[in-house]
């Protein structure tokens, strides 16, 4: 078992799922929250291959994500030693937890789910998975008997929910789980589309050039710094609502340098786009290929099936106790 500090007394949880490579704006605004975050709290941090299922997928392709995702964590500070990062399909007590509750899950509850209609609504051929899954996170969560489950404002509805099964569960046999709470995220830092700055810089976007992930090589890096759109005033100012493009860079700039924008303002006073759109990219490309660098270490290593192998042993048995304790409970042979 890892050892934690004796100041970390709470603990959280927090599923990813392997779709995509990770972009910049997701290492600005999420991942490196993350890393602070790993000093205050025992975190369990899990690959939601499982649920990545819900909806079809390349076998192939998925096999890669999963491992690719887990390097690139690591690779942006997600320290394995303060966290424990492991892959959810090869901890067998999820989906056997996860049936256990379906059983004291009403339909109803499934079926009022924000994202099921969502989702279903714009295929109707989608799979049963697809409904049920809200409760294999619930699974997920209440296995590991944490605190808090940090989410975004559009997934409290599902810790909610696993709140309310297990509230349902302890009255119906007995203490069981303890009841978690959500954790909503202040958003980090938000970095948008480099062609499109009043946008979201997304996986999923229609245009390449406008998104950076972190494992574009350098060139392709700097061409989509150097060609992202800004405005025809030639001033260098922060102002989002106005210049959405130089502000967008003036943020990434802030975001990983830890100057103020004032700071950047001031420096580059007198100097046109062309010059600043250099520097960003000297400072993005910095930061991306040093978590390049530390990732194909991993990839190409044996560092991370250890880590997995280890955490998968500790998670499958804290896992393993929480289900034969429901198994006794419910009244299942053991």
């Amino acid at each position: 078992m890892k050892e934690f500090s004796e100041k970390v007394t709470k603990s959280i949880l927090t599923g990813i799922q392997p779709s995509g490579v990770i972009t910049l704006g997701n290492y600005i605004g999420a991942i490196k929250q993350m890393v602070r975050m790993q000093d205050e709290f025992k975190s369990y941090i899990f690959i939601a291959d499982m649920h990545a299922i819900t909806v079809p997928q390349d076998p192939v392709k998925l096999h890669e994500n999963i491992r690719s995702l887990v390097a690139l964590y690591l690779a942006c500070g997600i320290d394995p030693d303060k966290n424990i990062i492991f892959i959810q399909s090869e901890n067998e007590y999820h989906a056997n937890i996860s049936w256990l509750l379906e059983c004291n899950t009403p339909f109803g509850e499934l079926s009022r789910m924000t994202q099921f209609k969502d989702k279903s609504s714009k295929n109707v051929n989608f799979y049963a998975g697809l409904f049920t899954y809200p409760v294999l996170m619930a699974a997920d969560i209440l296995a590991y008997d944490v605190d808090y489950v940090p989410v975004g404002i559009d997934q409290k509805q599902h810790v909610e929910l696993a709140r309310n099964i297990a509230e349902r569960f302890n009255k119906k046999y007995g203490d069981t789980f303890k009841i978690p709470d959500v954790y909503i995220t202040k958003e980090g830092t938000k970095v948008t589309d480099l062609v499109d700055p009043t946008k979201k810089m997304s996986k999923s976007s229609e245009n390449p050039k406008g998104t950076i992930r972190l494992l574009d090589d350098e060139a392709s890096i700097r061409k989509k710094i150097m060609g992202a759109t800004t405005d025809s005033d030639c001033l260098i100012k922060y102002d989002p609502d106005n210049k959405p493009g130089i502000s967008n860079l003036i943020n990434i700039c802030v975001a990983l340098t830890g100057k103020t924008a004032s700071e950047i303002e001031q420096e580059f006073t007198g100097k046109n786009y062309g010059e600043f759109k250099k520097y960003v990219a000297d400072v993005v490309t910095e930061e991306i290929l040093g978590i390049q660098k530390r990732y194909h270490e991993i990839i190409n290593s044996d560092e991370l099936d250890k880590i997995l192998d280890e955490n998968a042993c500790v998670t499958r048995e804290i896992a393993k106790n929480k289900f034969m304790l429901m198994k006794h409970k419910m009244g299942l042979y053991k």
